[in-house]
């Protein structure tokens, strides 16, 4: 049983081939107030998410014929939902993989409804950047050296050019920004973008700080040994 209120007006996509994990999931879901669609390939899924955009994607990485990593790749060329990816690998690399094609977090199999409701629900709860960072009052638009990140528009420039960013990589970069001097742990990271509940690896913040450096630059992103990471001059 959830609690709180119900996410009525929020979208899930279910996308797992096994019919009997996605009439689980469908149920929890649904009875949790989403509206709920499913698909059994990646083909369906992706057809799916353009014609009816979800808050969620629920997605199993061993898919037929296209799988799950490829499917959140192309999902992440139109859709900013939240993915959580399911897997029954045993291998970390296919996780690692899928994190590093946008999905936002991981769950493995056997999921229950319960664990994915409670996955979806912190993720479009989730404070934002700066607030992640225990942090406000701040300005719209921060600058360093040739790196603009505007957190109105949810916009990151390099010299002008506009960067790609993912919804968890933009909210790296604003939680760091807010105070680029100061020293951000892995723990206030993760409580502040994945949430005070998520009991998931924290090496998901290395991957996507890994992600944020190869588009920004590695030189705007500094670990600090041991403790986090803080902001570069560029340099």
């Amino acid at each position: 049983m959830s609690t709180g209120r119900p996410a009525q007006g929020l979208r899930a996509l279910i996308v797992d081939d096994a019919p009997e994990i996605r009439r689980v999931l469908e149920r929890a879901l649904a009875a949790d107030g989403f509206t709920v669609e499913e698909a059994s390939d990646g083909e369906r899924a992706l057809a799916a998410a353009r014609a009816r955009p979800p808050d969620i994607v629920v997605l199993d990485l061993g898919l037929p014929s296209m799988d799950g990593i490829e499917v959140c790749r192309r999902l992440r060329a139109f859709s900013d939902a939240y993915v959580i990816i399911l897997t029954s690998r045993d291998e970390e690399i296919d996780t690692l993989v899928g994190l590093a094609a946008g999905a936002d977090d991981y769950v493995r199999k056997p999921a229950s409804g319960r664990q994915i409701v409670a996955r979806a629900r912190a993720m479009l709860r989730r404070p934002r950047g700066a607030r992640a960072a225990g942090e406000g009052g701040v300005e719209a638009v921060r600058r360093i050296g040739d790196l603009e990140v505007d957190t109105g528009a949810r916009e990151v420039t390099i010299a002008g050019r506009v960067v790609g960013l993912t919804r968890i990589e933009f909210d790296l970069l604003d939680a760091l920004t807010a105070n680029p001097r100061v020293v951000v742990s892995r723990t206030a990271l993760l409580e502040g973008i994945w949430g005070a509940n998520w009991y998931g690896d924290d090496h998901v913040v290395d991957v996507h700080i890994s992600n944020l450096r190869r588009k920004i630059g590695a030189g705007y992103v500094r670990t600090v040994r041991g403790v986090g990471y803080r902001m570069g001059d560029g340099n």
